[in-house]
């Protein structure tokens, strides 16, 4: 099937209050094109140099995600420009964020990154981390960035139900905070889980944005 094939599809499947982020790390501009002129505006990127390059060549109405560990010395790159940070895993990252989009004059909108899968190299807050970012100082005075929900990464499993359990303890997460006495810069809307194995499993249990790659641009090439 073809990405327009592909992105249709999947439209058909969503929810409205769910929205489709078509991953474009490593893909060529012209598949980028492709997806947008079949509709897409939300894309997502692991890595700031490259989402600063496809940002200039590309239109200026994609909303760009950075959904990859971002070091703090590249946040400057994206600040101008980026329309939500899914992978804030650090209360130093978080700060960096807020000194950057002070310099940018914007407010940028981010999600906190919670550590659900059984892999330890997956980055993310532990749940007291978490708590205690919420309802933090450093959080009240971060002028220029905004929370807007949290994000999770589950566990690679060839069984998408095998993530149903990270998944509920994510939502359960974000009911939680939900409930907090939040900072005015800090709402919990947004809900970033489910990938292309995994998806069906997350819509059912509340994700708000799926991340989908594979199933959108096809496998990724190997070199």
């Amino acid at each position: 099937m073809s990405i327009p094939q592909n992105i249709e599809r999947l439209r058909q499947e969503l929810p409205e209050s769910c929205r489709l982020i078509a991953v474009s790390k490593t893909k060529p501009l012209e598949a980028l094109q492709e997806a947008y002129e079949a509709g897409m505006r939300d894309f997502g990127e692991n890595k700031a140099q490259e989402m600063t390059d496809k940002h200039e060549q590309l239109p200026p109405d994609i909303r760009w995600h950075m959904i990859g560990h971002l070091q703090r010395n590249k946040v400057k790159y994206i600040a101008p420009f980026v329309s939500l940070i899914h992978s804030v895993d650090s209360p130093r990252l978080l700060k960096e964020i807020n000194k950057q989009g002070k310099k940018a004059e914007r407010v940028i909108d981010c999600l906190l990154q919670v550590h659900i899968a059984e892999e330890e190299n997956k980055f993310g807050l532990s749940d007291d981390e978490l708590m205690e970012l919420l309802k933090s100082d450093a959080l009240r005075q971060a002028t220029h960035v905004r929370v807007v929900g949290l994000m999770g990464m589950a566990t690679f499993s060839n069984n998408p139900d095998d993530a149903r359990p990270e998944f509920k303890h994510l939502k359960r997460l974000f009911d939680q905070a939900k409930a907090l006495d939040l900072p005015n810069n800090a709402v919990m809307e947004q809900l970033s889980m489910g990938m292309s194995g995994d998806y069906p499993v997350a819509l059912e249990e509340g994700s708000t944005m799926i991340r989908i790659g594979t199933t959108i641009f096809g496998p990724r090439e190997t070199h």
